[in-house]
């Protein structure tokens, strides 16, 4: 079971996310808060949950303000960004300051419960619509236009991991991947976490950026 204060000013937006979370066995709302004030005495009443999912713009202590002071108090909680501001200056922001995932509020359900379970363990997710809006910056740098030699070093990527890895610098979801490759979704996630630990990064961001330097993906 993955606990979860839910945090978000808006309590019609709050509920259904809610709604959405407890639809699987595996999650479970503890606590709902409107601001970050609520949360932290949440903790301080021993209320500790595994995730904490929060917007970034907040009454009284910002998402990423929220972060760095449970980073720093509550190691063990990781926290995901669930904003409406897809501004790629506040997703590095974000992540620099301890954010372990960055989502768009329009993300569907399944990328949210995917996103989820791979923070709950032990990774950092970044969603599809980011991912491409990041993608697209790095593709316009100019220093990503002229990739670095890697000599002779040989990833042994497969025609298939290769295909998904197109896909997932388009910004598509493991699920829409999935139903154009004719996978399962479980499959698709194989094959991402096998580039990730070919290539020896720590995520899809870095995956992509990777790809891109080295001129594996158009």
């Amino acid at each position: 079971m993955i606990k979860i204060i839910l945090v978000e000013e808006h309590s019609i937006i709050r509920n259904g996310i809610k709604l959405l979370l407890e639809s699987q066995e595996s999650l479970r709302v503890v606590a709902e808060a409107s601001n970050g004030r609520e949360v932290l005495s949440y903790l301080e009443n021993n209320v500790i949950p595994d995730i904490i999912i929060t917007d970034v713009n907040m009454p009284g202590k910002e998402g990423i303000e929220l972060a760095v002071e449970l980073s720093q108090n509550y190691p063990s909680v990781k926290v995901i960004i669930l904003s409406m501001l897809n501004e790629n200056y506040n997703v590095l922001y974000a992540f620099e300051k301890g954010v372990k995932g960055y989502l768009i509020k329009s993300v569907g359900y399944d990328e949210l419960h995917f996103a989820i379970n791979h923070i709950h363990k032990g990774g950092i997710y970044l969603c599809g619509e980011m991912t491409k809006i990041v993608l697209d910056k790095l593709r316009n740098n100019p220093f990503f236009q002229n990739p670095i030699n890697q000599g002779d070093k040989n990833y042994d990527i497969s025609d298939r991991e290769m295909e998904v890895l197109q896909y997932i610098s388009d910004g598509y979801t493991n699920l829409e991947i999935a139903d154009k490759m004719f996978l399962s979704k479980r499959t698709v996630e194989g094959h991402r976490q096998n580039l990730i630990d070919k290539i020896g990064v720590k995520n899809s961001a870095s995956l992509i950026k990777f790809a891109v330097k080295q001129g594996l993906i158009s």
